[in-house]
């Protein structure tokens, strides 16, 4: 798809690349796939415990210096609101996954297949020479030409 644009006085041909609906779908599902890794391996509670941090951080420095702020913040004596939630909510998944009877699969099979095993038939190969001549003697006579050609 081209569009054209009248930049001071002079036509410019401007290319529009169209998207089409499978990569909408394709980035999509992409972007679903990387949310659903960072929320399985815990990345939201530590996005939220960095914001609560930071504003904990810009609460405090406006009634303390900077210093004093940030060692309020780390010290665990002056939590935030959000610092409880993000807490409760470690809590609860942990408490969830010890709660959670899920067997577990096996991977390594202990039982051992059974099968048919063939015997060993050894095998004799032809015995011959490696060489299709003689030696000391000329090679073969090449087939005669044609003149025509």
């Amino acid at each position: 798809m081209k569009a054209t644009a009248l930049f001071h006085g002079q036509v410019i041909d401007i290319e529009i690349w169209g998207t089409s609906l499978a990569m909408v779908f394709r980035r999509a599902a992409l972007v679903t796939t990387v949310v659903a890794l960072c929320c399985a391996i815990g990345l939201h509670w530590i996005a939220l415990q960095s914001f609560a941090w930071a504003t904990m951080i810009i609460d405090y420095s406006k009634r303390a210096p900077l210093c004093q702020a940030i060692a309020q913040t780390f010290d665990g004596a002056h939590p935030c609101s959000l610092c409880h939630v993000v807490g409760k909510g470690k809590n609860s998944e942990k408490k969830q996954d010890l709660d959670s009877p899920a067997s577990k699969i096996d991977m390594i099979c202990a039982s051992f297949a059974t099968g048919i095993v063939q015997p060993f038939v050894p095998f004799e190969y032809a015995a011959g020479d490696s060489f299709s001549f003689e030696f000391g003697l000329s090679p073969p006579v090449p087939p005669p030409r044609l003149l025509l050609s």
